[in-house]
């Protein structure tokens, strides 16, 4: 069996819990993946430039980032994680259906941003939750939580793909590949979408977009999400409207351990507040315990999070700037060929993160990371050799997909471990990843802008080399860190023995005196 049975009987104890995270995080990969094919289209409908377009890219990734900081603020309580998964939820459903009415840039950037509000919050309650609740086993369920990211973000390109414009704003020119068009045809001339169609006077066809079906094709889609949260919520007897009724064997297990926490004296959660814990980040950075732990315990958490920094940052550029790099010289691919890199590429990933749910089972987090970090370089090195063969740019984006795929819940679960989950790993994990895809985005762009598009591969080399020294960083203080609680085991051990001893002599001491009496 791929699983032991302690891993199923786990899993089949929280399964609501499980696949309620992994609904929403389907919620996140829909909408992040979405504005890189349709950007052309949403640039004619706001009547703006390819430069202002790209903006909006910045808006949602810096508003994800912000979103990343503060979701853990939610997790305090089952019913304030749940509520605020399914007003994430909600939110991108809402958006997606207001976003053909986004008539300027600006409308759409602030929709935007508040879509990338919501994916924060989801990414970091999900991890949080599936860490909290899985511990020492959660590699596998952040395995396939991420997966689902890469699921949604497979599923977005492909629902927009059938309504994407042929012709852009009215200048293509006409170099499109057959592939797909047979498919867009019946559509556009189905009933639904024939009346979007115009003809200009001389003979010439320009065309109506009608990218906004596919944005309510995906607003429906993303329905049954928050509708999951919310009966999760009813489940769990935490909606204020339903009565509550008998109690349930949780609260009751609960009840046990308060009046336990009340006979024994200070409240354990307080304590596991006070040492850490997973909070938002900016109440991990206020922690009072803080003062007396070693370096290494801090650059674990720095080094971790820089890691996912450059790693995440080249998914977030390449996914980005991929379609840009093949459309120009040297490689000069023809628009609609070169439109289906981003589809591959993060199918690529959806595929890698399934096949890591079961060798995050069979080998360690180190290994995977130290294996996949090795693969991105390599293949980003292949990637600048054959700069100019279009089929190895296939075969190189699949790749790259597949190695990036499962850098996050590795790195995820194995700093937690090195911790043992009494940092706050997630919380700043999750909020230095949101900053690397921001970041190198916007640096990755400016560059290929400015030095051409060869820089694109040399961006990704450079980026990838530094993830992976960073990443050997991380080895070095891991070991640190272990010497140090090594250490203290130890000392505390010998502070333990006198103790003892004088327990034990004060012991003999009065019971010969008892004797003598």
């Amino acid at each position: 069996m791929f699983m032991d049975e302690r891993i199923v009987t786990l899993f089949k104890r929280n399964a609501h819990h499980t696949l309620t995270y992994w609904s929403v995080f389907f919620s996140f990969g829909l909408c992040i993946a979405f504005l890189g094919p349709t950007i052309l289209d949403l640039q004619c409908q706001t009547n703006s430039t390819l430069s202002q377009i790209t903006w909006v890219f910045f808006a949602q990734q810096f508003c994800l980032l912000i979103g990343s900081s503060v979701g853990g603020v939610f997790k305090r309580t089952l019913f304030s994680a749940l509520a605020a998964l399914f007003v994430s939820a909600l939110v991108i459903s809402v958006i997606f259906a207001i976003i053909p009415l986004c008539n300027n840039v600006l409308l759409l950037a602030i929709a935007m941003a508040v879509s990338g509000l919501a994916m924060g919050v989801i990414d970091t309650i999900a991890n949080i939750q599936l860490v909290t609740i899985y511990q020492k086993d959660s590699a596998v369920f952040l395995q396939a939580l991420h997966f689902f990211i890469g699921f949604g973000a497979l599923v977005s390109p492909l629902i927009a793909d059938p309504f994407l414009s042929e012709t852009g704003c009215g200048n293509h020119t006409g170099n499109g590949t057959e592939m797909m068009h047979h498919f867009r045809n019946m559509l556009r001339n189905s009933p639904i979408a024939e009346h979007n169609i115009t003809h200009s006077e001389g003979g010439g066809g320009e065309e109506e977009s009608i990218v906004h079906y596919a944005f309510w094709i995906m607003a429906l889609i993303n329905l049954p999400v928050p509708i999951a949260v919310l009966f999760l919520m009813y489940r769990e007897q935490l909606i204020p409207c339903c009565p509550s009724g008998t109690p349930r064997l949780l609260d009751k297990d609960e009840l046990a351990m308060e009046n336990q926490q009340g006979a024994d004296g200070p409240d354990v959660e307080q304590k596991e507040h006070e040492a850490g814990g997973h909070g938002d980040i900016f109440s991990c950075c206020q922690n009072d315990n803080l003062r007396g732990l070693p370096v290494s315990f801090f650059m674990i958490h720095i080094l971790g999070g820089m890691v996912l920094f450059m790693t995440d940052g080249i998914v977030g550029a390449y996914a980005g700037f991929v379609y840009t790099y093949a459309v120009t010289p040297p490689m000069s691919l023809p628009h609609k060929t070169a439109g289906y890199l981003a589809s591959i590429f993060w199918a690529a990933i959806t595929a890698g993160r399934l096949v890591s749910i079961p060798l995050s089972y069979r080998f360690q987090p180190v290994r995977l990371l130290m294996f996949n970090l090795a693969g991105a370089i390599v293949t980003v090195l292949m990637l600048l050799i054959f700069y100019t063969s279009s089929i190895f740019l296939y075969v190189g984006t699949c790749l790259c997909g597949l190695f990036l795929s499962s850098i996050f819940p590795c790195m995820l679960a194995y700093t937690e471990d090195i911790l043992d989950y009494q940092g706050c790993a997630t919380s700043v994990l999750v909020t230095s990843a949101g900053m690397g895809e921001m970041v190198m985005q916007v640096l990755v762009g400016s560059i290929i802008q400015t030095e051409g598009s060869y820089s694109f591969l040399l961006c990704g080399m450079i980026i990838a080399c530094i993830g992976f020294i960073l990443f050997i960083g991380l080895l070095l203080f891991h070991r640190m860190h272990r010497n140090y609680l090594t250490g203290t085991s130890k000392k505390s051990a010998m502070v333990e023995e006198p103790v003892a001893e004088q327990n034990g002599s004060a012991k003999t001491e009065q019971k010969e005196e008892k004797e003598s009496s």
